[in-house]
């Protein structure tokens, strides 16, 4: 079974098709580079498989069930634009109300093991409005990983994070694809995308132009992927 199964997606506003056409199949463990330029639909692409918005024609599978399904948001961590934390509470308090609506079996403990990872154990009873932008940006990256989600949907992570939040992504991905998760990684941040991808999908003006495994050609030169496979 794949993890991801995108099948004839399209997406229109209005009449404007957003997306066209889309399918692709993932599998298990993949971790897809997902790039396009500003406008391509990627974004829009993410949130249909996160379940946050509809297919107008088409269907999204994770792991063989609807993605839009309570039990598989369950499965997946998305991490997008909006950091998604509650200010008026504590780094503790927030990590243990996400573990709860998780259904984890022991929220707090899981919390804690968080917080030391991502480096805010000593802060943990601070509120999140007091917090650096640096600080906050680590504790959104623990709440993605904080339930171990089998798939992971990342939007332009690296583009707002400092380094030592990109640092905490960086290995916390690693971590991840080397247990088998899959992910899929929107970004305008080529070289590093790269670097962690074994798959690689193009998206121009809402259509997927290329699909395919990660070339070290690819890695070694980052604008390969747009002059090889994009528009002329």
């Amino acid at each position: 079974m794949n993890a991801l199964d995108i099948e004839s997606v399209w997406k229109y506003y209005g009449d404007f098709p957003a997306l066209r056409d889309i399918k692709l199949r993932i599998e298990r463990g993949s971790t897809v580079a997902l790039l396009g330029r500003n406008g391509a639909g990627k974004t829009t692409l993410l949130k249909i498989i996160a379940g946050l918005s509809g297919a107008s024609k088409g269907s999204v599978k994770i792991m063989g069930e609807d993605a839009r399904r309570e039990t598989t948001r369950r499965r997946i961590g998305v991490l997008g634009h909006a950091i998604s934390l509650y200010d008026e509470l504590s780094a503790m308090e927030n990590l243990t109300l996400f573990g709860k609506l998780y259904a984890l079996a022991d929220p707090r403990k899981r919390a804690e093991e968080m917080l030391e990872r991502i480096g805010l154990s000593r802060v943990r009873d601070g509120l999140v409005r007091e917090f650096s932008r640096g600080m906050r940006q680590r504790l959104a990256v623990g709440r993605v990983f904080l339930h171990d989600p089998e798939v992971l949907l990342l939007d332009e992570p690296f583009t707002a994070l400092d380094d030592r939040a990109i640092a905490v992504l960086q290995a916390l991905l690693r971590e991840g694809h080397a247990q088998g998760r899959t992910i899929i990684l929107s970004t305008h941040q080529l070289r590093e995308a790269l670097e962690l991808a074994t798959h690689v999908a193009l998206i121009q003006r809402g259509q997927l132009v290329f699909e395919g495994p990660r070339t070290q050609e690819m890695a070694d030169d980052p604008a390969y992927i747009y002059r090889t496979y994009g528009e002329k």
